[in-house]
């Protein structure tokens, strides 16, 4: 209990000089701090290099339940939810070297267009594992958007682009494609730092803004990408910040072109993959090589682990940023 108790003291979501008044409600980004905390594993278990989603066993019980007579009550009948398979770049497909896409990218901003605006609209998988369940991938899409007076709103929906119209689990259980899950609002908030702050489009700058963004003292690859993700789950980039960000990431050490790739929306781009090494996973960044927008980012586990049932290639979790 001790350690527990130390870990929350040491990861308060909302420090009273933070960007937001301490007392208030706690903002998205804040709300999911806390709960990557009270959900990763408790010391002295196996831990993994990406935080993970570990369900209550009251709420797991009741999900696993339903979703397992689905998925497995029947041999005629489709699955109504599935994990997603893996990404897989395209044969024989050209790979392009990330620093010829950040010179692109900086071709393509110099008219400052597309701007750069505060807020996400994404799509998401993340794997669901317990100590005793099955793992399960929940996917959901999310939409921030931000008013003029500092308030914004968070709306997410259960849906599942790579199968439509089908049933999806969420940790209610099963529900139709597109139910809404969660509609907030919240109140007038600004700040000077990360990542209330305007990211800066000057690459030297944003490095240091990413610093600041996840509390680090260095910023190697793994790190860079854990950054961008935070980025982009508070902000929809313009031309001239993502050409900052493709300088940093052609900056990066064992990101490697793999060449194209389609992503889980339908779109085209360019996969760089980095390998965690040890217990990390197989990560794949995903751009769009003419102006160096993140189109995606997954993380596959590297090797076969049977304590949670998960195997090598199996996705941990996969983001996909949209406009």
């Amino acid at each position: 209990m001790a350690d527990e108790l130390d870990l929350l003291r040491a990861a308060d979501p909302a420090p009273a000089d933070g960007p937001h008044f301490g007392d208030g409600p706690l903002d998205h980004t804040a709300e999911r701090h806390l709960n990557r905390l009270l959900h990763s594993p408790r010391p002295g278990r196996r831990t993994w290099s990406r935080p993970r989603l570990v369900w209550g066993l009251t709420a797991a019980a009741v999900v696993v339940a339903v979703a397992l007579t689905v998925l497995l009550g029947g041999s005629g009948g489709a699955p109504a939810v599935a994990a997603p398979r893996p990404l897989t770049v395209r044969a024989h497909s050209a790979a392009v070297p990330l620093a010829q896409v950040a010179r692109l990218a900086d071709v393509a901003a110099s008219d400052g267009s597309p701007a750069l605006r505060q807020g996400t609209h994404v799509q998401s998988w993340s794997l669901g594992m317990s100590d005793d369940r099955p793992p399960l991938t929940l996917p959901e899409e999310r939409v921030v958007r931000w008013r003029a007076d500092g308030s914004h709103t968070e709306v997410v929906v259960a849906t599942d682009p790579s199968h439509p119209g089908r049933p999806v689990l969420t940790d209610e259980g099963l529900v139709e494609d597109g139910r809404v899950l969660s509609r907030r609002t919240f109140p007038p908030m600004w700040g000077d730092g990360p990542p209330l702050s305007t990211p800066p489009h000057d690459p030297a700058k944003l490095r240091a803004y990413l610093l600041d963004l996840i509390h680090g003292d260095t910023l190697t690859t793994s790190e860079l990408l854990d950054a961008t993700q935070e980025l982009l789950d508070n902000w929809t980039l313009g031309a001239r910040e993502s050409a900052a960000l493709a300088e940093l990431l052609a900056d990066a050490k064992g990101l490697r072109p793999a060449g194209q790739v389609t992503d889980r929306l339908g779109r085209t781009g360019q996969a760089y993959v980095y390998d965690e090494g040890g217990a990390g996973g197989r990560r794949m960044l995903i751009l769009d090589p003419a102006t160096g927008v993140v189109l995606g980012l997954e993380t596959t586990f590297a090797r076969d682990d049977p304590e949670y049932g998960v195997h090598a290639g199996d996705v941990m979790d996969y983001s996909a940023w949209m406009r």
